[in-house]
Order: C-alpha cells, then sequence, then structure tokens
C-alpha cells in the first residue's frame, strides 16, 4: 500500500525512476534498482488494527483481516497475500465504467434475467479464501449465491479492467492469471489510450480478440446478444485523452 514517494524514500531510489518503473516506462530497470525496491517490499509493514494496535507482517502474509482493518481512504487490493496499490480514478475511467455498467443493466433489464451487473468499489473475494479481495471496476454475478451483503464471494462471470498507467502491468499480468485461475469466464483489458478492447474467453482457453473503439463489442457470457457500443463511449469521454 506505498505511494511512489513512500517507495522513494524507503528505498533511496529517485522518485522519477520509482515513477517509470511502475508505470512501464522503464521496461529494464538496473539490477541495483530492483535490488533496492525488492528490499523495501520485503520488509515487515504494518497495518493497524481496529482496536488501534499494530500488526506487523511480510507483505505476502497479509489476510482479509488486515484488508479490512485498513482506514477507509487507503485503497489497495490484496491478491495472493500482498498488497497493491490503488490510484484514485480518473473521471474518463470512471465515465467509461459507468457507461459500460449502463448499458449492462439495461441489456439484463430488458431480459429479465438473474445476472448483476456492479461497478467499483465492491469487494470481491475471489478465491473464497483468506488471501485475495479485488475490486474489479466492472464485473457481472449471475448466481446470486455469490451475491452476500458486503461482497462477492467467489469468481464473476465477467469483470473488466480498465488500464492505466499505475495498474497497467497488473491488469495485465497479475490480475489476468489469478482470474483465470479462479474461473472467471471473460475477462476484458479496456485501454482508452490506444482505443483498443482485449476480449479474452477464459472459459473456453480461446486466444484473445481485439476491438476498436469503433466497434460494437460482444459479450460472450451474453452469447453476443448484449454489445457494448464504445463508439458511443468514446465520443463522451474523447476530449480527455486528445492532446
Amino acid at each position: 500500500g506505498y505511494s511512489y514517494a513512500k517507495i522513494a524514500e524507503l528505498s533511496g531510489v529517485p522518485l522519477g525512476t520509482v515513477q517509470k518503473i511502475f508505470s512501464g516506462e522503464t521496461e529494464s530497470p538496473r539490477y541495483d534498482t530492483l535490488t533496492a525496491l525488492e528490499q523495501v517490499f520485503n520488509e515487515q509493514l504494518e497495518v493497524r488494527e481496529p482496536g488501534g494496535l499494530y500488526k506487523a507482517r511480510k507483505n505476502g502474509e497479509y489476510t482479509i483481516d488486515d484488508y479490512r482493518a485498513l482506514p477507509d481512504e487507503q485503497r489497495v487490493e490484496l491478491i495472493d497475500g500482498y498488497f497493491y496499490d490503488m490510484a484514485s480514478p480518473t473521471f474518463g475511467h470512471q465515465s467509461i465504467g459507468g457507461e459500460i455498467h449502463r448499458q449492462i443493466a439495461n441489456y439484463i433489464m430488458e431480459l429479465g434475467g438473474n445476472c448483476r451487473p456492479f461497478i467499483a468499489p465492491v469487494d470481491v473475494q475471489l478465491d473464497c479464501d483468506e488471501k485475495t479481495m479485488v475490486q474489479p471496476d466492472v464485473l457481472v454475478v449471475c448466481d446470486r449465491e455469490k451475491i452476500v451483503p458486503t461482497h462477492v464471494y467467489g469468481a464473476p462471470d465477467l469483470i473488466m479492467e480498465i488500464l492505466s498507467p499505475a495498474t497497467r502491468k497488473i491488469d495485465m499480468n497479475i490480475k489476468h492469471s489469478k482470474y483465470a485461475a479462479a474461473g472467471v469466464r471473460e475477462y476484458w483489458l479496456i485501454d482508452p489510450d490506444k482505443k483498443k478492447v482485449v476480449v479474452y474467453d477464459l472459459e473456453n482457453e480461446e486466444l484473445p480478440v481485439v476491438y476498436g473503439f469503433e466497434n460494437r463489442v460482444p459479450v460472450g457470457i451474453f452469447q453476443g446478444e448484449c454489445e457494448i457500443d464504445f463508439s458511443e463511449i468514446y465520443e463522451s469521454v474523447k476530449f480527455l485523452y486528445q492532446e
């Protein structure tokens, strides 16, 4: 749950270098830089308990109890015992997610089905264990028994993540593997900067399909009968992504 500034302070690595590494701008950091960063994340971190005391754990050993004990303003995801910082979403990010949610919700209402769409922040206890709690940008759950009063318990049918420089590598690599292993049926990566949508059919282990923002993208879990109109979505937010 460290900020870039905190990582720079603890590691001795310049802030600009830290930002470039975690945004993906620097693809091959120097060995001594990686070693300094690794030492930071291997140190014991502190999490505030509800009673006001602190418990020290190594990153990789955190649980959902630690996640729930964090201050409300500290936005993180817990994946296999590791905390990952979540930057506040931009207006464009929120607008794209909200419009996708609206289009899916309208389709489900017209159909009268059991599936329920959600938009972040919604906690998802992905593996039904005590080591992972994520907050996908958009998700659809079709098994009502997985929806409990405080969170989603188990793998959603569909997850969509909207890429940003801070989360790009996590969404494309760590979360992709995690969602596939947990039983998520379909996974979308939405890249507003490149105006691309990558759709993974995880259920059938098919090769990904890439769409542009000029397309209507079919939702696989609904047999393609629901389509998300990205040309309409991008028209409303494109001014935010143009120089």
